[in-house]
């Protein structure tokens, strides 16, 4: 398995250094696209394929959200595909953009009674299994893909999100 390029933008909201972001940011990615073409046999391209990642606040992220889904509120997370695929296709070069919103994921993880860093986790590979097709909207789909969370937050350590049980 090839390795993935994360390049990191931290564009509003106080955000951890970006030092620390790209660190994080490198070990939930791996553990995830390894989870994938490990249990999912999910292909990857054999040169590094890049993935940005754009750390910003709910200001930012409602406009984007507005423009881009047609909803004028801020969320937790987008993600955008480089290339359209399918849980299973080979992806392209670049996988494509995932954005988060600072504010958003504080209020929610307080809510939850999670460590923000904890939710960032989560948030991170919700937003990379969107990269490679997986969604929530019918409840086949959310089902498939919560597992995919459940399997790989597991395997960093992590608590089911959906649940209260350990993973």
């Amino acid at each position: 398995m090839s390795e993935i390029e994360i390049q990191i933008s931290v564009e509003a909201g106080p955000w951890p250094a970006e030092k620390t972001l790209l660190s994080m940011s490198e070990r939930v990615i791996g553990a995830a696209a390894r989870h994938l073409a490990r249990e999912e046999g999910q292909p990857l391209p054999d040169t590094p394929a890049e993935l940005s990642l754009l750390f910003t606040d709910d200001a930012s992220i409602r406009a984007i959200n507005a423009e881009w889904r047609g909803q004028d509120k801020p969320t937790n997370v987008l993600s955008f595909p480089a290339f359209p695929v399918q849980p299973g296709d080979m992806p392209g070069p670049m996988l494509g953009d995932i954005i988060l919103a600072h504010e958003t994921l504080v209020r929610e993880a307080a809510e939850m009674g999670k460590p923000f860093e904890e939710h960032l986790t989560h948030l991170l590979v919700h937003g990379f299994l969107h990269l490679f097709g997986y969604d929530h909207m019918e409840t086949d789909e959310a089902e498939e893909m919560e597992g995919l969370e459940t399997r790989i937050l597991g395997e960093l350590g992590l608590s089911d999100p959906y649940g209260d049980d350990p993973v």
